[in-house]
């Protein structure tokens, strides 16, 4: 399973900015934003690949913004399935706009089995 890859791409909008988000006051791409499509590349990369009975869940994100990026921009996030430890997978995830990297990231990912994680919360109030 290591080397398995995945990638998003997402042209950044008013509603992804900083202000919009309550994540800061500058008008340029949101951590919080970034964070979700650097996800959307970890769970891309694992399409197909988990039993249907399985899913992934984010578990830890380090990351590591680095570079702002201006509404209209496209920004690419793509992930590498580094290393499994048991249920535990460990992604090594690079964003960029054009060839310029605006932030890198770690994400560990826990597979879990989808009914059972589901029964841990009350599912009628979602």
């Amino acid at each position: 399973m290591p080397g398995l890859r995945g990638s998003a791409t997402h042209t950044v909008t008013d509603a992804d900015t900083a202000i919009s988000l309550n994540s800061g006051e500058v008008a340029v791409l949101g951590t919080p934003r970034l964070v979700a499509l650097m996800e959307e590349a970890t769970v891309q990369a694992l399409t197909g690949s988990l039993p249907p009975a399985e899913t992934s869940v984010g578990m830890r994100i380090h990351i590591d913004h680095i570079a702002p990026t201006a509404p209209g921009t496209e920004v690419t996030a793509e992930a590498l399935l580094e290393g499994v430890e048991g249920r535990r997978l460990t992604f090594g995830v690079t964003a960029t706009v054009d060839k310029t990297v605006v932030a890198t990231a770690s994400i560990i990912r826990v597979v879990v089995e989808t009914r059972r994680f589901l029964s841990r919360i009350d599912v009628d109030t979602i």
